[in-house]
């Protein structure tokens, strides 16, 4: 099952251009969120980090993985949702006809709701209170990477948690990124590769079945990939 989940990360990270990369754990460290004792590192620290991130410096070896010293596995961004999608099969085939399932902002639902009608998922507002907009969806995933979910201010300045590894530095441009689609595993890895890249339109060429809503950091709304109902809460 793990060299399973591996092999589908990998394939989010050729596909992303190494936007998406489960080796920023040590970056995560360095900047102290796994501590929560949070710090701006020096440049010359992020540089020396930066040679034990990238997930072509694994090697597959008799069915196990080869890591070089001091590289450490970050799950986070696709392990909830894959959780979501084992959880939700298996009820599914329990014969439980409609659902839905929410793990922190990852999400699958099916059926119809209590209403007969689609489930309506709120998007949280990365700066306000209450929802940037209401989507609509059934048989279908769901997941949101955002800024405002680990974050600290120096000197003015937001850090938070979305790395891009091939910098060290927290992602910038995106404020949050949600993603839509069959599999909540690729909504988690496609949420978090959007955010930190650069062209999301490639990346979603290679998704057609999903479709992404993402608020960049000026506050502008933009819808990429397949279309799901959307209503902007005012």
């Amino acid at each position: 099952m793990v060299m399973g989940l591996y092999r589908r990360a990998f394939q989010v990270f050729t596909d992303s251009g190494g936007c998406f990369d489960i080796t920023v754990a040590p970056l995560s460290r360095l900047w102290g969120f796994l501590s929560k004792s949070y710090v701006v590192p020096a440049h010359e620290q992020i540089q020396s980090t930066l040679e034990r991130i990238g997930m072509e410096k694994i090697k597959e070896e008799n069915g196990t993985l080869l890591l070089l010293p001091g590289m450490k596995l970050d799950w986070g961004a696709i392990a909830k949702g894959f959780a979501i999608d084992l959880a939700s099969q298996s009820l599914i085939e329990s014969g439980i006809s409609r659902g839905f399932i929410n793990a922190g902002g990852d999400l699958y639902c099916w059926g119809q709701n209590p209403d007969s009608q689609d489930w309506n998922i709120g998007i949280k507002h990365p700066r306000q209170s209450g929802f940037l907009g209401i989507i609509s969806i059934s048989e279908l995933g769901a997941a949101t990477t955002g800024d405002y979910q680990r974050y600290f201010i120096r000197d003015g300045i937001r850090y938070h948690h979305v790395f891009d590894p091939r910098t060290g530095y927290p992602a910038d441009g995106k404020q949050s990124v949600t993603v839509c689609g069959p599999e909540t595993l690729l909504c988690d890895a496609l949420s978090t590769a959007l955010f930190v890249s650069q062209q999301p339109v490639r990346i979603m060429e290679q998704y057609p079945d999903y479709g992404a809503i993402i608020l960049d950091s000026e506050g502008n709304l933009s819808f990429l990939g397949k279309a799901f109902p959307f209503r902007a809460v005012e």
